[in-house]
């Protein structure tokens, strides 16, 4: 009992420190934050997602079409972050740049995955200051949308995540900002796609044609 124990312990730490490299910005996109990370900060406890007016509609060149809610009164300077560089076409051209079917997900949003130096792939930001931690008792379950960072809280800034599968060592440890209402079997193919070997990025670029702002009526 005692030994099934502590390795449920180990594998709980082992993904935490795993999605942290998530916006990991040293060149290896792969390196696992220091054991020291903190994970302090102030939590939003027992308030209910109220959606968006708008939805976040990514267009991919293969795999179809994934619709995301936003969550204002969750994490508000994340999602007018999100809108703010969908608004600017941010978005347009980039790739998925991780896929990790033993986390459960898939990684978007870096500015890098323009280009073809697949080494930086991972480690872009945007032109704007980071987003503070906007932590809340909203679960990672299937569908849930993240912000990226690295092992400082307050590092938030453009990549995102999604999660396919319930992943409860993150909860209150990355910002929710949003959940995949559409598509999220489009999310799942990605997921599930070839990767280079050796590393968690997909061996054929997974293009994000675009990225754009609906009505939330559109898609009940």
């Amino acid at each position: 009992m005692r030994t099934s124990t502590t390795r449920l312990i180990i594998v709980a730490v082992f993904l935490v420190f795993a999605l942290t490299a998530c916006n990991e910005t040293n060149p290896n996109p792969n390196k696992a934050a220091n054991a020291g990370e903190s994970n302090t900060g102030n939590v939003k406890t027992g308030v209910k997602p109220q959606p968006d007016s708008q939805v976040a509609v990514i267009e991919t060149g293969d795999y179809g079409r994934i619709v995301i809610e936003l969550y204002p009164n969750i994490a508000p300077q994340m999602v007018e972050r999100f809108k703010k560089l969908i608004n600017e076409h941010f978005y347009d051209g980039t790739a998925i740049h991780r896929i990790d079917p033993e986390l459960g997900i898939i990684q978007g949003g870096d500015p890098q995955t323009k280009g073809s130096n697949t080494a930086m792939w991972g480690t872009g930001n945007s032109p704007y200051p980071n987003v503070p931690a906007e932590f809340s008792d909203i679960p990672y379950e299937r569908g849930t949308l993240g912000a990226a960072r690295t092992n400082d809280i307050n590092t938030a800034n453009c990549q995102w995540f999604i999660t396919l599968k319930k992943q409860p060592a993150f909860d209150k440890k990355y910002t929710v900002f949003g959940r995949v209402i559409d598509g999220i079997n489009n999310a799942d193919v990605i997921m599930h796609a070839p990767t280079e070997q050796g590393t968690e990025r997909p061996s054929d670029k997974v293009l994000i044609k675009s990225v754009t702002l609906q009505p939330r009526t559109n898609f009940p």
